[in-house]
C-alpha cells in the first residue's frame, strides 16, 4: 500500500507543535505515536511509514519544547504537553480515512506514560507502551524538568497502586488491548515499574509483554531498534486483524 507524508500544524494553548501525518489512501485506523523527554517525532517516523502500509493513518508529533514544537523545555510542564497528545489525538480523529474505533497510542518512556494518561480521556483501542516512565501526581503544573529533584528513582523501585498515581489509574480502567515493552538494561525505568503497570491492566481484552533482550532504556545499538519494530508491527498486525474481524462480524446480516 503506498503512504504519502504531510506536515501539520496542531494549535494548542495559543501556541502550536508540529507533526508528521503518513497516510494511505483508504478508510483505516489511525496511530498517534508520542516520543519521549528529549525526543522528537524523527523517532517514530520509519515505524510510522512501515506501520502505515498496514493500512494505518499515523500521527507523529513533536512534543511542546521539543524539535520543531519549539525549544523552551525547562518551561514544560506535564500538562502543557498531555494537552499536546490530546490535541494531535483530536487532530488525528478528524482525518476523513480515520476509524474512530480503531485508534492505537504508541508512546516511548514519558510518552508512553503520557498515552496511558490520555487512554483515560479520549477513546483508545490499543495502547503500546515501550519502557513507560512513572511520576509522582504531585506538583502536576511545575515544570517537567524540576522532577528529578523528586527522587524519583526512589519511586520508581517501590510498588505503586493505581489508586495514587494517574497514569496506573487510567490503565486500571483501560479496556483495550496492550502492548508493554520492557528493555532489558534499562538505567532509568527498572523492572518495579513494569510490574506496577502490568498489575494496574487488570480490565484489558488482551495483555502482550516483550523483553528486549540486550536493549538499554533508548534502543541505541540499531539490532534492538530493528527489534522494538517488528515487535511493534507484529502486534499491530495481529491486533488490527481483530479489529477488523470485529467490525465484518458486526456488519454480517443476522439469518
Amino acid at each position: 500500500m503506498t503512504t504519502r507524508d504531510s506536515t501539520i500544524r496542531i494549535d494548542v494553548d495559543r501556541e502550536h507543535i508540529v507533526g508528521t501525518l503518513v497516510n494511505p489512501a483508504t478508510m483505516v485506523p489511525g496511530v498517534l505515536f508520542v516520543h519521549g523527554w528529549g525526543g522528537t517525532q524523527e523517532q517514530y517516523l520509519t515505524r510510522a511509514r512501515e506501520i502505515a502500509k498496514l493500512g494505518c493513518v499515523c500521527l507523529t508529533i513533536d512534543l511542546r519544547g521539543h524539535g520543531g514544537s519549539g525549544n523552551r523545555q525547562e518551561a514544560v510542564t506535564r500538562e502543557d504537553n498531555l494537552r499536546d497528545v490530546m490535541a494531535a489525538y483530536d487532530k488525528l480523529v478528524e482525518q476523513p480515512h480515520v476509524d474512530r474505533s480503531t485508534i492505537a497510542v504508541v508512546g516511548s518512556s514519558y510518552g508512553g506514560y503520557l498515552a496511558a494518561i490520555l487512554s483515560s480521556l479520549r477513546p483508545v483501542r490499543l495502547l503500546g507502551l515501550r519502557v513507560p516512565a512513572l511520576y509522582k501526581d504531585e506538583d502536576w503544573a511545575r515544570p517537567k524538568e524540576d522532577l528529578k529533584k523528586y527522587e524519583l528513582a526512589a519511586y520508581r523501585r517501590g510498588f505503586v497502586s493505581p489508586d495514587e498515581n494517574r497514569a496506573l489509574g487510567a490503565c486500571a480502567m483501560f479496556e483495550g488491548d496492550v502492548l508493554l515493552v520492557e528493555s532489558e538494561h534499562d538505567d532509568i525505568i527498572p523492572h518495579p515499574v513494569f510490574a506496577n503497570y502490568r498489575a494496574a491492566f487488570t480490565n484489558v481484552r488482551s495483555l502482550t509483554y516483550r523483553l528486549i533482550q540486550g536493549a538499554d532504556h533508548g534502543l541505541s545499538e540499531p539490532s534492538c531498534q530493528q527489534a522494538y519494530t517488528s515487535l511493534l508491527v507484529t502486534w499491530l498486525t495481529e491486533m488490527l486483524k481483530g479489529a477488523r474481524d470485529d467490525a465484518s462480524s458486526r456488519k454480517a446480516p443476522s439469518g
